[in-house]
This record gives structure tokens, sequence and C-alpha cells, in this order.
């Protein structure tokens, strides 16, 4: 294992209004404080009674997955806490991803088949 799942994060236009319609879906807590995020108009979340924990983020120019068109695809990435980054990337790549993106506190990689997902670091 080279990871846990810290949770979904979803693109959206508005993270406040999707979290409450999926806290009204799912049940739980809307923008409970946690010291993994940062709340604020382009971060919403909700932990959900299950235990699992779906975000949402802002995205400017948002365009809607159109299903099944191809063309407008599916917009969600995994988050997945790890101890160090570093190792845990050159474990993934070593499993066929790509890196896509450094941000300092997280990385970006590319799942074999193009989908992205994140490395965290562990709190």
């Amino acid at each position: 294992m080279i990871g846990k799942l810290q949770c979904i994060v979803f693109d959206c236009p508005d993270p406040a209004a999707l979290a409450r319609f999926y806290a009204e879906l799912l049940g739980g807590e809307v923008d409970r404080p946690d010291r993994r995020w940062s709340l604020g108009a382009s971060w919403s979340t909700l932990h959900t009674e299950g235990g699992a924990v779906l975000c949402f983020q802002r995205v400017e120019g948002y365009r809607a997955p159109r299903w099944p068109d191809q063309e407008h695809p599916q917009q969600a990435h995994l988050d997945i806490d790890v101890d160090d980054l570093d190792a845990a990337g050159r474990q993934v790549v070593a499993l066929g991803a790509a890196p896509l993106d450094d941000a300092g506190g997280w990385r970006v990689y590319a799942d074999p088949a193009g989908h992205p997902f994140c490395l965290i670091r562990g709190q």
C-alpha cells in the first residue's frame, strides 16, 4: 500500500451549493472544520455519515459533463494521503503513472489511462 484515500474531489462552478446537494442526498456535515483543508468560496467539503469525504472545487469556465458524450467528460479526481511524497511519487511512476504537476504540499499524477490524482503529504 502506498497511501490512504483522503477524499474524492469534484470540479464544479459552486462548491457550497454542490456540497449542500450531496448532504441532502447522502447525509453528513458540510464544511466541518478539518486541518487538511482551507474552506472558502473555491472549496467546500462534505463529511458523510459513512465516513467518506467528498470535496468540491470551483473551476472557472466549468463545463458540465454530458453522459455519455466524451467531448464533455466526467471531472473528478482522488486525493491520496502519503507519508513521503518523494517515495510515493517514485512508486506510482513505477506502476505506470505520469507526473503532471508539483504544487509543493501535493503532487498531481495521471494514472495509466490519463485520470488525474493527487498525492498529499499526510497530516
